[in-house]
């Protein structure tokens, strides 16, 4: 009994040794890292590690899969077929051409980070799943570029990289794998357009600069003429406001002499009606007339003399007979208080 179960045991292990499939060559770049070995042999009890699903075939046909920790197989008619790792699953997109909308041919490449949400789809959907995955970013890549033109590739990198993953996913729900993202690391462009673009962003740069210099002289030339404007405004409201108080202090200089001679005339009516009033008028009066007189030619060689010039009491009288007719510049006291000041004199 123990000779046939080791009998078994070496048919299994030899079994299990020449079903061994070789690696794939995209498992094996170092880009990747991914940890790949053969397919585990089945030793009746096996330890399946976590993050791992084992994909167990009996005589041929899909039997179940193997969850992590203790399962248990039967010798030769189980057989373990595929391993798969449900760990997320770096790949390294190789560059490639495109042709972008406006017929420029770019160099790019990416990185798409997958994992496998269904074993059995991932084991028997497709042959190579993560081939699979990596041309279908490939094409979806181009297919995408050429919806855009060159300058909408750099600006709209992030739409690009959702439109990718969002195609992947379409075609890879049959197996069983689901695209995380999609990210472009690297857009190369021909020379001579590289060069074009940099004379495109210089110049670019030298319109900016030219509007925005324009736009400083623009902004100056109105500072200066609103600067004008208020001083414009504030000068005319300066010279109202210094001729509405010239005008008020010449209306106020009036009223102070019209007051000032209204008192002097009160108060040389009051000195007249007093004792020997009138003959101090008098006395004024010829003063003042011969001090005229005697200034005569001083200034014009042509000098009118009245007939009774030296008729210092009629011309007095005819002053009198004056300030009585000029009631209406002073009051009628007033003025009859000098008619009897110079009709005395």
């Amino acid at each position: 009994m123990y000779s046939l179960v080791m009998v078994v045991f070496v048919a299994s292990l030899q079994h299990s040794q020449r079903s061994v499939p070789t690696v794939p060559a995209l498992w094996a770049t170092q880009a990747q890292h991914r940890w790949a070995s053969s397919l585990p042999m089945n030793t009746v009890v096996l330890f399946v590690p976590q993050q791992e699903s084992w994909v167990v075939e009996r005589m041929g046909r899909f039997h179940r899969i193997l969850e992590p920790g203790l399962n248990f197989l039967i010798p030769i008619l189980d057989k373990i077929r595929y391993v798969q790792s449900l760990k997320e699953i770096v790949i390294d997109v190789p560059e490639q051409s495109a042709v972008s909308l406006d017929n420029v041919t770019l160099q790019i490449d990416g990185v798409l980070y997958l994992r496998i949400l269904d074993p059995f789809k991932a084991s028997y959907g497709v042959e190579d799943p993560e081939y699979a995955v990596t041309q279908l970013a490939q094409t979806t890549m181009r297919s995408e570029l050429g919806k855009l033109t060159l300058d909408k590739v750099f600006r709209e990198r992030e739409t690009l990289n959702t439109n990718i993953v969002h195609s992947i996913n379409q075609a890879s729900d049959d197996w069983g794998i689901r695209c995380l993202r999609y990210e472009i690391k690297d857009i190369h462009v021909p020379p001579r357009v590289k060069e074009s673009m940099q004379m495109q962003v210089e110049a670019e740069r030298k319109k900016r600069a030219t509007v925005l210099e324009s736009e400083g002289h623009k902004e100056a030339a109105i500072n200066v003429a609103e600067g004008r404007k208020q001083a414009q405004i504030l000068a005319s409201e300066g010279e109202k406001t210094e001729q509405i108080n010239k005008a008020a202090g010449e209306a106020n200089a009036v009223l102070a002499k019209a007051e000032a001679k209204a008192k002097a005339i009160r108060l040389l009516s009051e000195a007249l009606a007093e004792q020997n009033g009138n003959a101090a008028a008098s006395l004024s009066v010829a003063e003042q007339y011969v001090s005229a007189f005697a200034n005569l030619a001083k200034e014009s060689n042509t000098i009118l003399l009245p007939s009774n010039s030296g008729d210092i009491s009629g011309m007095v009288t005819q002053v009198c007979v004056c300030c009585l007719n000029c009631s209406c510049v002073v009051s009628r006291e007033v003025s009859w208080d000098w008619a009897k000041v110079f009709y005395f004199i």
